[in-house]
């Protein structure tokens, strides 16, 4: 990720290329959050006139949160403004409970929601350095940690809220150069009464406390930044130590509870919350994390700890604590293959890869086209030959030997060709099957199906109304 290490430039069009010069979007779309407000108003122009240096697509995204009287007539303004920019536009009506102090939470991540229905390459929104300043002081007020003082980031790659890098190209440069451009050009563009509701926190820090803070600081802005700049870094220090003490190789699903227990608390931690990221989860409190690790750490070697996190289910087995996913309906329907590289099992289920080349033991492609081969799950009573001296044995000691735990064994894919089984995940191919070497191969595996991203592509809650505008106004 690219943070803001000095305010380079005053300029919008200068710092909004060198950001785009970081994320390299050639041949990308880019989605711009448009709220008809100067900072995104101006970011489309921005994009607009960077567009054909860079050589990328444009869309916008208007969100409609029905919170003011006015939002129709925002809503029209975008649409409006689209039309007459040629750019593609997806407008998406949310409900926001109007009532409690979390108003501006419930309205962020119903916005998020939205962009990560339409975000297509990448999200670009127009986030100011008046809005880290202001960010960096709610997280510091809120007692958050080194990641939530390093506020936002000029590009992040990867963003569990919508799944596409997300970039600020406007994050070094001041409201008041935003605001001064927008003049400049003769912009127009719609004012939000919210901002002027102090018992909104950011509207009240921005209002009351900022202004005072710049009279004895008048470059709190760009220092803060640094600041912020300078937490990002130590944040992304405690990413890369955590990484190495969870030791997570190519399935980053499990954590091995023997490692934690070498560590120090506040190293356990930390890779635990390491862990949790790279599955696509939030971090908890300090408390609730602690109180998680505990559980799955200190109970007993035969306790079956199961926690629920973000939506996500954690288990703990054989001293591995493991992300679970979502089961498969039982007796779901066998699965064809006809050739295809990639197949597609179904909801929950993910699929099976089958590849010409690759390691390990592979299917015999002769004998696989013997009869029609497709993809089953468990009945009971199968059996399987692993080597040609070896005994065809049950498959449910198989699995039990293997280590697999419970609630995976009666979910797994398993390839038949005709009324054989031919291959088993984790278990191997079946020795008829084998194929010998010089002979046509297949090289089977199971892409197993990813619990996070499920969840991040549901239909936003809330969502009263979706509809996709195009570039010449038409609906």
């Amino acid at each position: 990720m690219a943070n803001s290490r000095k305010r380079r430039s005053n300029d919008p069009l200068a710092e909004a290329a060198r950001v785009l010069s970081h994320l390299d979007p050639a041949g990308a779309t880019l989605s711009v959050g448009l709220s008809g407000g100067v900072d995104s108003v101006v970011l489309l122009k921005l994009l607009l006139t960077l567009r054909p240096r860079f050589g990328y697509a444009l869309t916008a995204i208007h969100v409609n949160h029905g919170l003011s009287e006015n939002a129709s007539a925002w809503e029209e303004f975008c649409v409006a403004l689209c039309r007459r920019w040629k750019v593609p536009l997806a407008v998406e009506r949310v409900r926001v409970a109007r009532s409690g102090s979390g108003v501006e939470a419930a309205a962020r991540a119903q916005r998020y929601r939205a962009f990560a229905m339409h975000a297509e390459g990448a999200l670009v929104l127009a986030h100011h350095l008046d809005d880290q300043a202001e960010t960096m002081l709610l997280q510091l007020l809120r007692g958050a940690g080194v990641r939530g003082l390093a506020a936002m980031q000029e590009v992040s790659r990867r963003s569990p809220q919508v799944r596409v890098p997300v970039a600020r190209p406007l994050l070094t440069v001041a409201r008041a150069d935003i605001l001064a451009y927008a003049k400049r050009h003769r912009l127009q563009w719609v004012e939000d009464e919210s901002n002027d509701v102090l018992r909104y926190r950011r509207n009240f820090l921005r209002s009351r406390v900022l202004p005072v803070v710049g009279e004895l600081f008048p470059a709190y802005r760009e220092t803060m930044a640094r600041s912020a700049a300078h937490c990002s870094d130590a944040a992304d220090l405690l990413d890369e130590i955590g990484k190495k003490d969870a030791a997570l190789g190519r399935d980053v699903t499990r954590l091995d509870c023997a490692r934690l227990r070498k560590l120090s608390p506040v190293r356990a931690a930390n890779a635990f919350r390491v862990f949790l990221a790279a599955n696509g989860l939030l971090a908890p409190d300090s408390a609730s994390l602690r109180e998680m690790l505990r559980q799955l750490i200190v109970a007993k070697s035969d306790a079956g700890v199961k926690l629920w996190h973000d939506g996500a289910e954690l288990r703990r087995y054989r001293d591995t604590v493991r992300i679970v996913a979502p089961s498969a309906a039982s007796g779901s329907d066998p699965v064809v293959w006809n050739g295809e590289a990639v197949l597609d099992l179904g909801a929950g289920r993910g699929a099976l890869l089958f590849r010409r080349r690759g390691q390990g033991m592979a299917v015999d492609a002769a004998s696989l086209g013997a009869a029609a081969v497709s993809v089953r799950q468990r009945a009971g009573g199968e059996k399987l030959k692993p080597g040609a001296n070896r005994p065809r044995r049950s498959l449910k000691n198989l699995l039990q030997e293997s280590g697999l735990p419970p609630w995976e064994r009666e979910t797994l894919p398993l390839l038949y060709c005709g009324e054989n089984l031919v291959w088993v995940p984790g278990i191997g191919v079946d020795a008829t099957f084998q194929a010998s070497p010089g002979k046509p191969k297949w090289f089977v595996s199971w892409q197993r199906f990813n619990y996070t991203e499920k969840q991040k592509s549901r239909a936003p809650r809330g969502r009263t109304r979706n509809k996709a505008i195009a570039a010449d106004g038409g609906r």
